[in-house]
C-alpha cells in the first residue's frame, strides 16, 4: 500500500449520497448541497454537517426543520451549481429551475425533480462537531422517474455514480427492521 496523506482520508469515506437540503426562513425558501450525511438509526434519524458558513444554517437552526432531497445523475449539474452559490444573494430554485412543492409536516418545499424527499424535524445541534441530527417525519420516492442513481461526492470534485445492486436480503433478514 502507498501512504495517503491524512488530510485526504475523508475521500476513501465520505461517499454518502449527495443531497438538497431545503429550508424557509418564514419569508422565502432556499436549498443547499450537502455531502457529509449519515444515517443514525432505523427510526429513522439522520445527520448532516453543516454550519454559519452555509447561508441555510440561520434558517434550520431558526425554524428546526428542513426537507432533505435525493438528487440522481441527471441532476448533477443543478447539484453542484447550488453548491457554489449562496441563498443569500440568489433563489436557487428560480436559477437552477428546481420546483418547489407543499411538504406536509414542514415549511420547508419538497423539490419535484429528486427522486426521493424526506421531511425532518430538528432534534439537535452539535455545535462542536457542526452536526444536526434530524428526525424524518414524512417520506416520499418518484417511482416514475426513469433515472435512480444518485451521487456520491469523493470530496475532491469528482463523483462516484451508484452501479448494480446486490441483492443479500435473505442473508441479512435478522438484521433487517421490520417492513424494510
Amino acid at each position: 500500500m502507498r501512504r495517503l496523506p491524512l488530510a485526504k482520508a475523508f475521500t476513501l469515506m465520505e461517499s454518502g449520497p449527495v443531497v438538497l437540503v431545503a429550508t424557509h426562513d418564514g419569508q422565502k425558501n432556499n436549498v443547499m448541497t450537502i455531502s457529509w450525511t449519515m444515517v443514525v438509526d432505523f427510526t429513522p434519524t439522520f445527520a448532516m454537517t453543516t454550519g454559519p458558513w452555509n447561508h441555510s444554517y440561520a434558517a434550520l437552526r431558526k425554524s428546526r426543520e428542513c426537507v432533505i432531497a435525493v438528487p440522481t445523475v441527471d441532476l448533477i449539474d443543478r447539484v453542484v451549481g447550488v453548491g457554489t452559490c449562496s441563498g443569500a444573494d440568489t433563489d436557487k430554485f428560480e436559477r437552477f429551475g428546481l420546483t418547489p412543492l407543499a411538504a406536509q409536516h414542514v415549511r420547508a418545499p419538497l423539490i419535484r425533480e429528486c427522486l426521493a424527499n424526506i421531511e425532518c424535524k430538528v432534534v439537535d445541534i452539535v455545535e462542536k462537531h457542526n452536526i444536526v441530527v434530524l428526525e424524518g417525519v414524512a417520506a416520499y420516492r418518484d417511482g416514475t422517474r426513469k433515472e435512480k442513481r444518485t451521487i456520491h461526492a469523493v470530496g475532491d470534485g469528482t463523483f462516484i455514480v451508484d452501479g448494480e445492486r446486490i441483492d443479500r436480503r435473505k442473508m441479512m433478514r435478522s438484521k433487517l427492521p421490520p417492513g424494510v
